[in-house]
């Protein structure tokens, strides 16, 4: 895969009062750690990061260009990343080195294809993971997988083993993990049908329980004889 290429630059030593004030000069603060060297503070422009980074699903390998010669050229992956709980902005990053003849471990987002089967009978699409692990090197991750669904019945369950994976990339979630699934329709809808039909005209709702006979009238009043 092509990697992406973001600027940094080497910032003040971390803690919450550099920290705010990076942010206040339109930047993301951040952590770079690479093997065998100390962590080092960054920054990185905030509209360039959710323009190059954030707003991307799936991991995808970063090339840092910086006019520090050591982070310059480094090959980092997002490790972790903090949003603000209400403005949702990033509000700190932590970029790792990773060496790209060794293979890692990463989280691939799902994409579910086709119109399953049991949809055109009622069913309901249930997925219930949106991301598989996989094993590959750092330059062949995939930024999706296709899983096709149009085979899936009432009540089937698509597995982790039958999701064919790109080349280069190896399963590391149990082969008998479920990722999908089709469920009937739910008992509300299931009620609402039955209710349609008892309306249909011909066909009126039955009162009182089964076998009940029907309530009598209550018998009219003698009126008073003068």
């Amino acid at each position: 895969m092509e990697s992406l290429v973001l600027e940094v630059e080497k910032r003040q030593a971390g803690g919450k009062g550099p920290a705010r004030r990076t942010r206040a000069q339109g930047k993301v603060p951040g952590v770079f750690y690479g093997p065998g060297t100390a962590a080092t503070p960054v920054a990185m422009d905030a509209i360039a990061f959710d323009r190059q980074v954030r707003g991307l699903e799936g991991t995808h390998l970063i090339q840092l260009k910086s006019p520090e010669t050591a982070l310059n050229g480094k090959m980092v992956l997002v490790r972790d990343l903090q949003e603000h709980p209400v403005s949702g902005r990033a509000v700190h990053v932590d970029l790792i080195e990773v060496p790209l003849d060794k293979a890692i471990e990463v989280s691939v987002p799902l994409h579910f294809v086709g119109k399953p089967e049991g949809v055109t009978l009622g069913g309901v699409l249930q997925p219930i993971v949106r991301e598989l692990q996989v094993n590959c090197l750092p330059t062949h991750i995939p930024q999706s997988i296709d899983v096709d669904v149009t085979h899936l019945g009432i009540h089937d369950v698509l597995h982790a083993n039958e999701v064919i994976l790109p080349e280069g990339a190896t399963r590391t979630t149990d082969d008998n993990a479920p990722i999908v699934s089709v469920q009937p329709p739910t008992v509300a809808e299931a009620a609402a049908e039955e209710e349609a039909v008892e309306g249909v005209e011909g066909v009126p709702p039955a009162e009182g329980a089964p076998g009940e006979a029907a309530p009598a009238e209550p018998a009219a009043e003698d009126e008073d004889k003068s």
